[in-house]
């Protein structure tokens, strides 16, 4: 028997032995996870109060909003839209949720319009409980009224689900201006619309 043909026959041979192996971790990657088929069941459109704190002890402000969600593979987007006849001026915030499998914890990213603060990426420590996430922000720098100068702040956010029909997110901010005194400065409560 010829060179070539052992190499061609002992490369077949290992394709026979590789390729079972290769299709399970192909089917495992496409699936999204128990955590993250629990997540989907938040898709939908959503009626959202936000109240805003702007300081410790400040008199609150609410504003009205619609988010929407889907999944998209095994992340939840979540779009964050004015409501019907809300001024031209309100932001639109888009979030991002998912599982991590490998890493064992929960992973997270937002956009905001309403300040230039970037992506806002953040996880979990461990896997938790899924109806009450705790997830902590990368210390990010707010900008400073009429300065190009910024704050820095770090910010941890609470996901909890209540029910099948409401949710709720609390931001709590601590700036880094040496008084460790941290506030729930955004409280967004979800309830599911029945129909769009």
């Amino acid at each position: 028997m010829s060179i070539r043909r052992i190499l061609i026959t002992l490369s077949y041979a290992s394709a026979l032995i590789v390729s079972p192996f290769y299709g399970q971790e192909t089917s495992k990657a496409t699936e999204i996870g128990a955590e993250n088929a629990q997540l989907a069941q938040r898709a939908g459109v959503w009626n959202v109060k936000e109240t805003v704190w702007d300081s410790p002890g400040a008199v609150p402000t609410i504003t009205t909003w619609v988010a929407e969600r889907r999944m998209i593979g095994e992340f939840l987007e979540e779009v964050l839209e004015p409501s019907v006849g809300a001024p031209a001026t309100q932001i639109q915030r888009i979030d991002y949720l998912s599982y991590h499998r490998i890493e064992g914890r929960w992973k997270y990213v937002s956009m905001d319009t309403r300040a230039s603060v970037g992506m806002m990426p953040a996880s979990s420590a461990d896997r938790g409980d899924i109806a009450n996430i705790h997830i902590v922000l990368e210390p990010f720098a707010i900008p400073m009224m009429g300065s190009k100068a910024g704050q820095l702040l770090s910010m941890q956010e609470v996901i909890r689900q209540t029910d099948a029909d409401h949710d709720e997110k609390d931001q709590y901010f601590n700036l880094a201006d040496g008084n460790g005194t941290s506030w729930l400065k955004h409280k967004y409560e979800y309830v599911r619309r029945q129909t769009r």
